[in-house]
């Protein structure tokens, strides 16, 4: 009988420790993704701004604020608008294929994270093509097509989703999935806290 119920408390406090890694994995995931996605984005304005001759006056990346990049004078603003979901959902996929084709054990963070990216910026342009803000809102004043912008959301939120097709058994979240992997957990909750860290202290 004790052994039993050395058994059972061993079971039970693998369970709560096995819980609570799949938190601090699904959070930190999310919040890292938040953040990274916003910084790459803003790259992607920063690259077209550089690449047209425009001139970056500010790029804000402030963990409690929506980004943005403030680029005076601007001689091609529809370019540089298209660079923030462009280049926002490109740099992440490459990302997850080099690491794939290097086999690196871990790749299925990074190619949560390229979903996540994919997702985010072709909601972005969908929802814009209906409600012009930000970047959409920009696309439009200066002549790029509604479909465009609708076209380019659909396929990229679509190939956001099906590159997390799958990938619920990492994250614990399918039936027979097996222990969370804890250094997936904690590196995932340093990446996210270093990233909010930076940002944090870029804000003038």
């Amino acid at each position: 009988m004790p052994r039993f119920r050395e058994i059972a408390r061993r079971v039970w406090l693998g369970a709560i420790s096995n819980r609570a890694h799949q938190l601090v994995l699904v959070v930190s995931a999310l919040i890292f993704s938040w953040l990274a996605m916003q910084a790459v984005h803003e790259a992607g304005h920063v690259l077209h701004a550089w690449a047209s001759g425009g001139t970056v006056t500010r790029v804000l990346l402030d963990p409690l604020e929506i980004s943005r990049t403030n680029v005076s004078p601007n001689p091609h603003p529809q370019f540089v608008a298209w660079g923030g979901p462009i280049w926002g959902a490109v740099l992440p996929a490459c990302a997850w294929f080099g690491l794939r084709a290097a086999s690196f054990p871990r790749a299925w963070l990074a190619r949560f994270f390229a979903g996540f990216c994919l997702v985010a910026n072709g909601a972005y342009l969908l929802g814009g093509s209906l409600y012009p803000v930000g970047d959409a809102d920009v696309l439009l004043r200066e002549g790029a097509p509604r479909w465009t912008l609708a076209a380019c959301g659909i396929v990229a939120a679509a190939a956001g989703l099906w590159l997390w097709n799958g990938i619920g058994v990492h994250f614990g979240l399918t039936r027979g999935a097996p222990a969370i992997d804890k250094r997936a957990a904690w590196g995932t909750a340093l990446a996210a806290a270093i990233v909010a860290a930076a940002e944090w202290l870029s804000v003038e």
